[in-house]
């Protein structure tokens, strides 16, 4: 019977070590508890929601019943007027779009605007021949205010 109580008292001592060990550090049971009650809140903030919602449902219904031989019409009636500006403006987009192109496409043919992409390319390199000309030019004026404010 001693050894029976001694077994036990040396489980309990290595459920209790156990425990010590394996148990989460303070900051996390803390934050457990903490949240527990938020959780709480929410969840009867979802359930007030969900309640107040079939409520409302329940009162609507029988309205929207009375009013559907005139609400049905007139939803769509508006939706078809919706549909029909939307498509207006799709249809409008593509007609400008589509003579833009084709007004470019005949200039480009007839060779009233627009070049080869040879000439463009010789006219980049220009430009650029240009912009490093006046750096050049630039620098030389540096040094020759540079010569004359030492000379002075």
């Amino acid at each position: 019977m001693a050894d029976q109580k001694s077994d036990l008292r040396h489980t309990g001592e290595e459920i209790k070590h156990y425990l010590r060990d394996k148990s989460p550090p303070a900051s996390k049971a803390v934050a457990a508890v903490m949240l527990f009650p938020v959780g709480g809140f929410l969840l009867a903030i979802s359930a007030l929601t969900l309640v107040t919602t079939v409520v409302g449902l329940a009162v609507t219904t029988p309205l929207f019943f009375l009013f559907s031989p005139v609400l049905v019409p007139a939803a769509v009636v508006i939706a078809l007027a919706v549909v029909g500006f939307l498509a207006s403006g799709a249809f409008g987009l593509t007609a400008v779009t589509s003579l833009s192109w084709i007004v470019n496409y005949l200039r480009s043919r007839s060779g009233q605007v627009g070049s080869s992409v040879h000439e463009q390319v010789e006219y980049v390199k220009r430009r650029v021949g240009e912009a490093a000309g006046q750096v050049g030019q630039v620098g030389q004026k540096s040094k020759e205010v540079g010569h004359s404010a030492q000379s002075k």
